[in-house]
């Protein structure tokens, strides 16, 4: 993932969507913002399901050159020919995987509120780590990812960061100076036009 002053869009699918309307979303989003990352993020545990989004999804992000990776399913990364694989359980299974899918794979880990996991999972081998929720959510234990961590890990840390969880356009104005991407979802895709609601939140970025 490239990096620029400004953060970029890493963009996250919901986690149920509908199958015959969603790519064309999808790609309305794509042709309409720049967007660093896609991440497949799908509730489900059927992995016909999750095969089937996946071959859907990598056609439409790889001919505008963006990546795809999948959330947890480290063993359909190569068999789908995915990018990468994003990691949830902090920086647990990130030496294993690193390991598993080699050096060329993007390898992202999800860390909580816990800059003691994000560094772990930097030393491990993860390309990035996000951290969140940043926003207020009644989701996992409620703890949020607060300012001063990105700020601290901004200054400290050369490892890119993701900030992620309830985004607002308050919270891109605020956390833009000390994130490299924001993981972009749910705060779109509940509206109907998804590509007007991106450029709100870039925007705010200023």
């Amino acid at each position: 993932m490239p990096d620029t002053d400004r953060p970029q869009i890493y963009l996250i699918t919901p986690p149920v969507y509908d199958a015959d309307g969603f790519p064309d979303r999808l790609s309305a989003v794509l042709d309409a913002h720049p967007v660093a990352c896609l991440r497949l993020a799908l509730a489900t545990r059927d992995e016909d399901a999750v095969a089937r989004a996946a071959d859907a999804l990598r056609e439409i992000a790889h001919a505008r050159d963006v990546p795809l990776v999948i959330e947890a399913h480290v063993g359909l990364v190569e068999r789908l020919g995915l990018d990468g694989v994003h990691l949830t359980d902090g920086p647990r299974s990130v030496r294993k995987t690193r390991k598993a899918l080699g050096a060329d794979a993007i390898l992202g880990a999800f860390c909580g509120a816990s800059r003691h996991d994000g560094m772990n999972a930097g030393e491990a081998g993860a390309d990035y780590v996000g951290f969140g929720p940043v926003g207020q959510s009644a989701l996992g234990d409620g703890t949020r990812a607060e300012y001063e961590l990105f700020d601290w890990w901004s200054q400290m840390i050369e490892l890119p960061v993701v900030a992620e969880g309830a985004l607002t356009e308050a919270l891109v104005a605020q956390f833009a100076p000390a994130t490299d991407f924001f993981a972009i979802g749910e705060e779109i895709w509940r509206d109907d036009d998804a590509p007007a609601a991106l450029g709100r939140l870039i925007a705010a970025m200023g």
